[in-house]
Parts: C-alpha cells; structure tokens; sequence
C-alpha cells in the first residue's frame, strides 16, 4: 500500500537515500530540507533511480517553517501516513568548553525539533487514527561517549520523548512510533562533527587535549571494527520499519550496534515489553 511519507533533513547522505529508496517502493515522499539550494544532490539522486520526489523548505529550527510544510502535505493528500525524523547534527566537546549558545543549539537541532515536527503531524494522524512517527537516533541515544555528552544528552531526551509517547499514544491511536539506532554512518555527518569542532576553536590547549586526540586518533581503528554503515544499510532498516504491520520501537541497525547496546537493551531488545509494562502500570484497566 502506498504511504504519504514526510521526511525532514534529505540534502545529504541518509537523507537522500530514504528519500529514494521510499519513492522506489511506491510511496509518495515529500522530502525536506532546511536550505532549498543544497537541493541539487537529492534531484541527481532522484533523476538517476527514476522516481519522482516533492521536496519542500522545512527547518526543524523554525514552527513556522514545520507548521507549514504539514499544512501542504496534509492540502495536497489530505493524510501523512509516517513522519521520518532525520535532520540532526553532530557535536564533539567538552560541557566546559561548549557555549551556552552552542549547547541550546544541540538540543534544539536534535530534541526540540523533533519534538516540533511530531507535534506537528500528531493531530492528523490522531484523527486518521493511524500513522507512524520514525525517529533517527543514535546509539548515543542509549550509551553515553566521551566529548559526546550535548549531543547524547540530545538523543537521550529524543529516546525518553518517543518511549513516553508510545506507551498511549500508539495503543489509545494507533500511531506507531519507532527509534532507529545507527552506530556510524559512512556519510558527511562525521566531517561536519569536525568541521564544527574546529569552527568554534578547535581543540582547545588544556588538560582535555590529550584526552581528545586520543579519541579522534582512533577513528581510523574504529572504522575496521564494523562501526560505519552506509547509508543504504541504514535506510534499508528504515525501510522495513516503514513496511511493518507491527513495527518495534527500537532497532538497532548492526551487529555492531546491538553488541555496543547489549547492556542497556538485553532484556528488552526491541522495547516493546518495557512500554506495555508502562501502560499496564498507569493506564490498563
């Protein structure tokens, strides 16, 4: 059955590749983005697989800008079947060294802009009675990593939002909502994590230094462990969840990942029994 799919954040990478691969399967997909001119990748990527894809200005980082986006797709098919969260951004730093105007701009980027676009689409969907909010997370979102803590601290707040909302909304709705946990994704996102560190001063000479370099030094090791997907690895989860009949609320997109997680997600791999435990706890009865 073909879905209206609404996706934020498709100029680059991950983004692109849910895009296309949606519309291959026969959905209709309104791909967004923040800046309409960083557009000419999407298009190339959408002429060369032959599907044709709507692609609309929406900045998670402006309501308005949300808000109006919904407000053409809803005039235009008169239902959006599933909301994909894509757009985030990166952020390598110590708490110390961050901003007050940096560490706002994380949390806006990656929770409160979430929290907008699935503000924004909740309404139709509850009165569709149906829908699917798809949220890109991280393994950030449950295990916290050095000079990561902002942007964990920002995927940490996305993975409760959606827990919490999916312990009523998907059972009293019908809306279904789901996680996806990436570790690495091979695409510009890690570039621009650095090209962010050295925007705001680089690697500051103080005791963290060594400490950092450390960390950034083993990237490369860390690339043969497994870690980096590509993006198609990453969307052909996506995808999947997107076609499910009873999609979970977490997964996890490698073997990697779950290793990394087992931890946290041992006895609850997919996050189902913990969110009936929730509403038979408040709401059953």
């Amino acid at each position: 059955m073909s879905k209206v799919i609404l996706i934020t954040g498709t100029s680059t990478g991950l983004g692109i590749t849910m895009s296309v691969q949606a519309a291959q399967a026969g959905h209709k997909v309104y791909a967004t983005m923040r800046n309409l001119e960083k557009r000419t990748a999407l298009d190339t990527a959408a002429a060369q697989a032959g599907v044709s894809i709507d692609v609309l200005q929406l900045d998670v980082q402006d309501n308005s800008s949300v808000t109006d986006a919904v407000a053409h797709v809803i005039e235009n098919e008169g239902r959006i079947d599933v909301l994909i969260n894509n757009a985030g951004a990166g952020f390598v730093r110590t708490v110390e060294q961050a901003s007050e105007a940096e560490i706002q701009w994380v949390m806006d980027v990656n929770f409160t802009g979430v929290a907008r676009c699935t503000k924004a689409v909740m309404p139709h969907m509850r009165q569709q009675r149906s829908g699917h909010i798809i949220t890109i997370s991280s393994v950030g979102g449950l295990v916290g990593q050095p000079f990561n803590e902002i942007y964990c601290g920002a995927k940490f707040a996305v993975e409760g939002f959606m827990e919490a909302i999916a312990c009523y909304i998907t059972p009293n709705f019908g809306i279904n909502i789901s996680i996806v946990e990436p570790g690495g994704i091979a695409t510009e996102f890690a570039n621009n994590v650095l090209q962010q560190l050295q925007s705001t001063g680089g690697m500051l000479d103080d005791e963290y230094r060594p400490i950092l370099e450390k960390y950034i030094g083993g990237a490369q090791s860390r690339q043969a462990e497994d870690i980096y997907q590509t993006p198609d690895q990453v969307s052909d989860v996506v995808m999947q969840a997107v076609e499910a009949e009873n999609p979970p609320l977490r997964c996890r997109t490698s073997n990697w990942g779950e290793d990394f997680c087992r931890l946290k997600t041992g006895l609850d791999p997919d996050g189902t029994k913990l969110t009936k435990q929730v509403f038979d706890q408040f709401l059953a009865g």
